[in-house]
Formats: C-alpha cells, structure tokens, sequence
C-alpha cells in the first residue's frame, strides 16, 4: 500500500506544545490518536456538547479525506462521541481542526488537554458524476426501508 503524506501545522507555540500531533498507537492502527488542545479542562454533563481544539491544521491531497471517528474506550465507558460521526474534513480545508464531542453518558466528564478525544481515518473519495433519469431501473428490494427485512 503507498503511503500518502499529510502536511501539518501547528497553531500554537512551541513553547507551550505539550501535546502531540496525531499518531497511530500501533502498527496495525486504521486511525491516528487526536489529543486535545484544551487550555483548560472542561467537564461535560450529560448532553453537553462541546468544540474541542486541536492546535493544528491539516493539508489533505486532493481526492482524499480524513475522517473523524470516535474512540472506541470513552464512548463505551463514559458516553463520550461524536456529534456527527464520522466527521469529514475536505480536501481544501486549512484552518484549525476541532472535535464536536456529545456527552451520551449519565455521568459528567471531563476532557483535559492532552487527552485522546478521536481518531483520523485517511479515506480515498471517489467523486460522483450526477445523471438525472425519469425513472430509476428495478431490483428486487425496491422501495423497501429501514427494516422492511425483519429485525
């Protein structure tokens, strides 16, 4: 598999970058770590939702995406996702990446800077070219909706 480079750029000052930049934990890791660049903690109530700061941006070739994805420890055990799952950041965006994290849980929690808040997937995309019909071809399933198969 080829390796695609992404470009990052931090946004705060070295001085004060006590943080890292997002990284695979191990070797067989689909997603980097993103660990947040909070200046100061923020407890979550359940139902909270909150725009986490990174420190960074990031600059995605063309005709790739990262997407942001929960973590799999603090959505299980405290409720802590994401409100849009998975997150998209284009191409062609360059400011700051942020988190939009959604406290599920029942319980407060707080997020301290530093911490692993969601994960990047890198996602080749595949651009669709639009062709409107009169009427669509037939399948077998036809208009059947959410749970027309049976639970």
């Amino acid at each position: 598999m080829d390796t695609v480079t992404l470009d990052f750029c931090w946004l705060i000052p070295e001085k004060i970058r006590d943080i890292s930049l997002p990284g695979y934990e191990t070797e067989g890791s689909a997603g980097m770590d993103v660990e947040a660049g909070l200046e100061q903690s923020i407890e979550m109530l359940p139902g909270d939702i909150v725009l986490v700061p990174t420190g960074w941006a990031v600059a995605i070739p063309p005709d790739y995406e990262l997407q942001v994805r929960p973590r799999s420890g603090i959505a299980v055990k405290h409720g802590i996702t994401l409100v849009n799952s998975p997150g998209t950041i284009d191409s062609d965006y360059r400011g700051e990446v942020k988190i939009a994290l959604i406290n599920l849980g029942r319980k407060s929690f707080t997020i301290c800077r530093g911490d692993r808040i969601a994960q990047l997937v890198l996602a080749q995309v595949a651009k669709a070219a639009i062709h409107e019909v009169k009427v669509l071809d037939v399948t077998a399933r036809g208009s059947g909706g959410f749970g027309h198969t049976g639970v």
